[in-house]
């Protein structure tokens, strides 16, 4: 799409979870259909890929300004206001992202300290958790460039 600012690394990683979880679900239903059984692992990978695939896609939204908010204030603030709300607005999803960052971070530590393992497949369970850290940080990033662009009138609010 032209036009818009692009989180291209996001966009890749999302294309790809979603292509891995088609593909492994596919495999799962032919299996299923031929054999009778299933594959072990579609439902733990399944379930980690659609997290990434969720992270991933939120980033991407947030770079775009795609994310759900109410903009009449913005729209009816002079731009002095407005520009105190643009800011304010960011440092609350900064706090937000933060924290989720902060915590997620300490959460993969702990499995990792205590290598605990996945339920289905035995696999660390770090493996899986490491992502929402590194995910909300690339969100964190692309929401210091949304903003920036949307202070300096490059992102329209506008529809």
């Amino acid at each position: 799409m032209k036009g818009f600012p692009d989180a291209r690394l996001e966009r890749w990683l999302g294309a790809l979870a979603l292509s891995i979880i088609s593909l492994i679900s596919l495999g799962n239903v032919i299996t299923r259909y031929l054999t009778g059984g299933s594959f072990s692992f579609t439902e733990e990978f399944s379930v980690f890929l659609l997290v990434v695939l969720t992270f991933a896609g939120a980033s991407v939204a947030l770079r775009r300004n795609r994310h759900i908010r109410i903009s009449f204030l913005e729209r009816v603030l002079p731009p002095k206001y407005r520009r105190a709300l643009i800011v304010f607005q960011a440092l609350c999803v900064a706090l937000v992202l933060g924290l989720i960052t902060w915590y997620g971070g300490k959460l993969a530590w702990q499995e990792h300290q205590w290598e605990s393992l996945s339920p289905g497949l035995g696999l660390p369970q770090w493996w899986y958790l490491v992502w929402l850290p590194v995910l909300t940080a690339a969100m964190f990033w692309r929401l210091i460039q949304q903003t920036h662009d949307r202070l300096t009138g490059r992102l329209s609010d506008e529809p």
